[in-house]
């Protein structure tokens, strides 16, 4: 299906092509572009019209660039544009403005890629979903999501993230959504905010974008809920275990691979089941049904598709690790949640891990934790802090990656401290010193930690399934 005419896009541009070109898709990546797609050729690292030749030999149905590139004809199917970004955030806005999409808003500190998952599985059935397939939430990351976006969908999840002050207002008026969700607020990026409470105003300027009657959604449970209360539109409702949220979470019941839910909403019963354990799960899970029921979707049709989803790779997924082909019930239960980290994802986190039920008796729970980024002057506190978290009493090593989780380390008792590198890959090297035949073991930390390393040797010890 055209996702982009040449006459399209020079309208939404006000660019100018040559030739006259049809686009089935957008890509801003040579190693994933498929054959029809236009390529956009934006700097980061490397400058995009470097890879605009080999785009259009892999089939790229056109080029977005802002010059034209060496080794590259003058006829060909090329988009110029002042600058490539403008240029996709104008595709962004017109994709936007050509839909009758119920668009759903997606921010907040922790969650938003989950939140946005359980949406794109809960809304499954009652419509044509759009939803970014990886968390692209930034500058370039969310027109692209929205030039993205074919004219015939009914559901549109927008994800907005930000790293410092004043970016998420100008991606949630680009988006324009009809639901706006906060999932929660809590220290990240402190390095480039005074307080927790910048950052939830920060959160709370994707009321910014809401269109005309539009509801939020936001937490109820946060030190931080009445001032985001205080700054969103008069149409909004609350999610939690506060007495008196709208959607009110009354029960969470973790197993080793799944959580029940019993909520209410409006003095109606509500039972949902996910496939991964946690409560940060089920708030997710609980603000994902909000979220679809105010963007017009059946709640009970949501509610039991939602039971379908389940963590991906690398966001608190689980799979066991078989050890011996001959003994299937030797082996090592891995929570991957490696993706990225702050103090409230660790802290769920660990919750998780607590809980967990080692596959054999003499099994332990093993926590594999690195650096915590961007936390700015109160960075060694954060990390040392979680010594003394409830979760630890139920965990029986925890190993140390990074020069801030150092701090963590020294401040474990003894029998608890296991290892500690200064990188992933010193202990990646050694596994088989990290984790034992029986053990349940998480491992997470900041992206920059690249704590995949960790989960990759671990996995690779045996035969990995997922757990069900």
């Amino acid at each position: 299906m055209t996702l982009w005419t040449s006459s399209e896009a020079i309208a939404a541009t006000g660019g100018t092509s040559a030739t006259p070109w049809k686009a089935t898709g957008v890509s801003i990546d040579t190693r994933t572009l498929q054959a029809g797609d236009m390529f956009v050729a934006l700097k980061d690292v490397r400058d995009g019209h470097d890879f605009v030749a080999q785009a259009l030999a892999n089939g790229a149905a056109c080029a977005l660039v802002s010059r034209i590139p060496e080794g590259v004809p003058a006829d060909a199917p090329l988009l110029v544009v002042d600058d490539v970004l403008t240029g996709l955030e104008a595709l962004g806005r017109a994709a936007r403005a050509r839909t009758s999409a119920r668009v759903i808003g997606v921010t907040g500190s922790v969650g938003k890629t989950s939140t946005k998952e359980m949406l794109r599985t809960a809304l499954t059935g009652q419509g044509k979903i759009h939803a970014a397939e990886k968390s692209y939430n930034n500058h370039w990351g969310v027109p692209l999501t929205l030039a993205r976006m074919p004219k015939n969908t009914d559901f549109a999840v927008i994800e907005i993230g930000m790293n410092h002050a004043g970016e998420i207002a100008p991606l949630a008026k680009m988006a324009r959504p009809h639901v706006a969700v906060i999932t929660i607020v809590a220290p990240a990026h402190l390095e480039a905010f005074a307080s927790v409470e910048d950052i939830a105003r920060e959160k709370a300027a994707i009321f910014d974008g809401l269109e005309d009657g539009g509801t939020a959604i936001i937490n109820a449970d946060l030190p931080t809920s009445g001032l985001l209360l205080s700054l969103a539109p008069s149409n909004r409702q609350t999610f939690g275990e506060t007495d008196g949220a709208d959607w009110h979470l009354l029960e969470a019941t973790s197993g080793d691979a799944s959580t029940v839910c019993r909520a209410s909403h409006n003095g109606d019963a509500l039972l949902f089941k996910l496939g991964a354990p946690g409560r940060h799960f089920a708030m997710n899970g609980l603000a994902c049904l909000a979220a679809a029921s105010a963007a017009g979707a059946d709640l009970g049709r949501a509610a039991v598709a939602l039971g379908d989803w389940a963590p991906p790779s690398g966001r608190g997924q689980r799979r066991f690790i078989h050890l011996d082909a001959q003994m299937p019930e030797q082996g090592i239960d891995l929570f991957d949640d490696a993706y990225n980290a702050n103090p409230a994802s660790v802290g769920a986190a660990l919750d998780v891990l607590a809980a967990a039920m080692p596959p054999a008796p003499a099994g332990r729970r093993v926590a594999i934790l690195g650096d915590m980024k961007e936390l700015g002057p109160t960075e060694t506190a954060l990390h040392a802090g979680f010594a003394t978290h409830p979760a630890m009493a139920e965990i029986q090593q925890v190993h140390c990656i990074g020069p801030l989780m150092k701090h963590l380390y020294e401040a474990l008792p003894t029998s608890k401290q296991g290892l500690w590198a200064a990188t992933s890959a010193e202990l990646a090297d050694s596994p088989l010193a990290l984790v034992k035949a029986g053990d349940v073991v998480m491992a997470k930390g900041s992206l920059s930690m690249k704590m995949a390393l960790i989960v990759d040797a671990i996995t690779n010890l045996g035969q990995s399934v997922a757990d069900n």
